[in-house]
């Protein structure tokens, strides 16, 4: 089952659209669910996220008028996955606050957003999973922001989480290059 992680898009506040390199990537006929940690923004994007999915599973973030929950938890295959945007999470980013949240809700991932920030943790057993910003846009926290987002490949016992980063070319700091790289967790 492969499962879209994306998040902190800010359309159209901060950014004007997911990258062209991004969204030729994303096809609805390869995504079978969508997990989005917020900062959507606008309805065009939670429809946008429709059109990929009719499985969407969406938090409330610190930008969002939506009607959305501030957490949420799914169960895939074997794995209960627990969602928040993050911005409640003190300190944000916080492994320590972030485990007592992933008790609280009891779960075996943990996925937030609102740092900008792709993150991938194993803390006491429990995965924290972080897409970072799918558009790159601009955050406090940090100066630069690498646009990012993730495609879980959900088995049973098994995580294989494939992260995609838009990176300056090294032959031309002006061109992003797209970087791919696939880490595994298994319970």
């Amino acid at each position: 089952m492969f499962v879209l992680v994306i998040g902190d898009m800010h359309i159209p506040q901060r950014v004007g659209t997911i990258p062209e390199k991004f969204k030729a990537l994303l096809k609805p006929e390869k995504i079978e669910s969508v997990i989005c940690t917020g900062n959507l923004c606008s309805k065009e994007q939670f429809d946008y996220l429709k059109s990929l999915s009719s499985d969407v599973h969406i938090v409330k973030g610190d930008f969002d008028e939506g009607n959305y929950p501030e957490t949420k938890v799914a169960r895939m295959h074997d794995w209960k996955i627990g969602i928040c945007h993050g911005h409640q999470i003190v300190p944000w980013g916080d492994k320590e606050s972030m485990a007592m949240l992933q008790r609280q809700l009891d779960v075996d991932v943990l996925i937030t957003g609102h740092t900008h920030k792709f993150a991938v943790d194993v803390h006491e057993g429990a995965l924290f999973v972080n897409p970072g910003s799918a558009t790159g846009a601009y955050s406090g926290m940090q100066s630069e922001v690498v646009p990012s987002f993730l495609l879980l490949d959900v088995q049973e016992s098994k995580l294989t989480i494939y992260v995609y980063e838009l990176v300056p070319s090294e032959s031309d700091p002006d061109t992003l290059e797209l970087k791919v790289q696939e880490l595994k967790h298994s319970k």
